[in-house]
Order: structure tokens, then C-alpha cells, then sequence
């Protein structure tokens, strides 16, 4: 058994969890900076990179508090390793091998979207094994086959924009301050299904891609050719939406039946999108397969991923205490052996 620090700062939250092998996550603690780049209307790499460092202790201390537990405990510490900003990658990277050396303890270090991948499995019931996953977020969009921790599969992914990309872009030509994913979703509960019409890119592509960037243009005439009244914004919030969910929802669908499996993973930010979580359900009772979901709070980048797949990589821990980051990192570059 053993203690696993988890920590999380590859782009705007400052994550941080221990996970303990046999009792479970402990406790976890994170920082959002949406505050401080919502003025600049996107992430600042800068100031992202700041902040991690103003919060990162503070942090690791409130957990260990929660937990009660003491530097001492832990037996090792898992660090997103990237992809995300350089700076803000570094920041983790550097507390987490200078805390191991002072400790005398192993690194593990983390891939980003693995995290996500495996957060459903913090959550009761939790999924088997192999299984497909959508994995979506303001900075990914792909269908994965998970047969394993690190044997992963790419079926498709986004040729340009995220999924979470085309919310906040969209949000931001209705208006919606950043970053507008959240706020898009909520506008459009108060919209009138079937008023605007906007395209379901790649829908029948007969492939798992997905393509969003065609999508925002066709917001933004839809923007330029209404009255953007309350009602109207709120009729084309709730558009983008559809669109967005339509084509997430079929291409998940597609490559659950191509893949034979009855397992289906959404993991990452749009994971928390009401209406993708009820279209997938309503599919899943329809056609028998199950589909899961990490706790809304997981949902989002946080420390308690991190920790866990650090934990499920355990036997791969290291005391070279190097800072290396990887910015950009292809998630079929690791595997099982890695």
C-alpha cells in the first residue's frame, strides 16, 4: 500500500489530492484562475504559470490537513508531466521532484489526458476494462479504446477546434464572458429548440473525426443575421449546443458499435454538459450499453486524477528527479511499459 500525492497544474488550475492505494482519495484541494484571466478573455500563459506558483503550497498543505496526514506519509508524488504550458507544467514538475528529493521518495510522472481517461474510475460504479472513451475538453476532443492503463487507441479526434473550444468561441460571439462553455449551456436551457439551424459538422463522415471550426462560423452569421435580443441569443445557445452534443453523442455511438464493446467513458470539461450526459443516457438504456461518468468536480482538470493514475503507475516511479516536461505529448507515445 502506499501514499500518492497527486499534483495538477498543466494549464489555469492549481490541482492537488493523495490518493491512498487501499483506503482511496483522501482528499484533494484546487485552485481555479478563471477570475484572473476572465478580464483578458483566454488563459495567459504568464500569469497562469504566477499564479500556480502563489498556490501550489498552500495547497499541498490543505490537503495533507484535510487528510491528516504529514509530509512524512507520503510514499511518493505524481506530477502532470504535459501536454499543456510549458511554464505551468514546469511549476508542477519542479515542487513535485524537489519535494521527492527533500523526502527521499519516487516521481511518477503523469500524462495529462491519461487522467482524465481513468478519473471515471475514482467514481461507484466504476468501469471495466476494456472500454471506449470520449474524451472531451476546451483543449481535446478524441474517441479512444482503453484496454488497459497505457494501452490506448486513438479512433478519431477533432481535425481543428475542441468540442470545448467551439462552446467557448461560440460563447464569446453571443456575448458570454470566458470562459463561456458553462454559461453557453446555462443560456441555452431558456432557448427555443428547432428556431436556428446550424450545422452538425462531419456528422456522416462515415469516420470517428470531428471537426467544430466550420461550426463557430456558422454561429457567428447566425449572430450577424438576428436580432440579438435575449431571446434570440438564448434560441442560438441552445443551437450550438445541439449541434455540438448531436455530433458527440453519434460519433460515440458509431465507435462503440465498431468496437463491439458495451462500456462507454466520457471523460473531461464538456463530461459535465447536461444534455450530452441525458443524450447518451437515453442512447445507452435504447441500444444496452452502460456509460460512465467522473463526479462533476473531476470533471474539470484537478489533483485527484493526477494521483490516481500516478498510483495505478506506481511500479514505473523514478528517483532521477529530472524536470522534464512535455508540452506536447501524443497519449499513444506511452504505454504499459512506459
Amino acid at each position: 500500500m502506499a501514499l500518492i500525492l497527486g499534483i495538477e497544474s498543466s494549464c489555469d488550475e492549481t490541482g492537488i489530492a493523495l490518493y491512498h492505494t487501499e483506503r482511496g482519495l483522501l482528499a484533494h484541494t484546487l485552485h481555479s484562475q478563471i477570475a484572473l484571466h476572465n478580464e483578458y478573455g483566454g488563459v495567459v500563459p504568464e500569469l497562469a504559470s504566477r499564479d500556480h506558483v502563489r498556490h501550489i503550497s498552500p495547497l499541498i498543505r490543505a490537503a495533507l490537513s484535510k487528510a491528516n496526514c504529514t509530509l512524512p506519509d507520503i510514499d511518493a508524488i505524481a506530477y502532470t508531466q504535459g501536454p499543456g504550458l510549458g511554464g505551468a507544467l514546469l511549476v508542477g514538475a519542479s515542487v513535485a521532484n524537489a519535494l521527492a528529493y527533500a523526502l527521499g521518495i519516487p516521481t511518477i510522472p503523469v500524462h495529462h489526458l491519461e487522467g482524465h481517461l481513468l478519473s471515471p474510475l475514482l467514481s461507484t460504479p466504476a468501469p471495466e476494462f476494456p472500454f471506449v472513451a470520449l474524451l472531451v475538453s476546451g483543449g481535446h476532443t478524441q474517441l479512444m479504446r482503453v484496454d488497459s492503463v497505457g494501452q490506448y487507441s486513438l479512433l478519431g479526434e477533432t481535425l481543428d477546434d475542441a468540442a470545448g473550444e467551439a462552446f467557448d468561441k461560440s460563447a464569446k460571439l453571443l456575448g458570454l464572458d470566458y470562459p463561456g462553455g458553462a454559461l453557453l449551456s446555462r443560456l441555452a436551457q431558456r432557448g427555443t429548440p428547432g428556431r436556428i439551424k446550424l450545422p452538425r459538422p462531419m456528422l456522416h463522415s462515415g469516420d470517428f473525426d470531428f471537426s467544430f471550426s466550420g461550426l463557430k462560423t456558422a454561429v457567428l452569421l447566425a449572430v450577424q443575421q438576428n436580432d440579438t435580443d435575449e431571446q434570440t441569443r438564448a434560441d442560438i445557445a441552445h443551437a450550438v449546443q445541439s449541434a455540438i452534443v448531436d455530433v458527440l453523442a453519434s460519433k460515440a455511438l458509431s465507435a462503440l458499435k465498431h468496437s463491439g464493446l458495451k462500456q462507454l467513458v466520457v471523460a473531461g470539461g464538456v463530461g459535465a454538459n447536461q444534455q450530452l450526459r441525458a443524450q447518451l443516457n437515453q442512447a445507452a438504456q435504447q441500444r444496452n450499453f452502460k456509460v460512465f461518468y467522473p463526479d462533476l468536480e473531476f470533471c474539470t482538470d484537478n489533483g485527484a486524477m493526477i494521483a490516481f493514475a500516478g498510483a495505478a503507475r506506481l511500479q514505473h516511479a523514478r528517483r532521477d528527479y529530472r524536470f522534464d516536461i512535455k508540452p506536447r505529448w501524443d497519449l499513444q507515445q506511452i504505454n504499459h511499459a512506459s
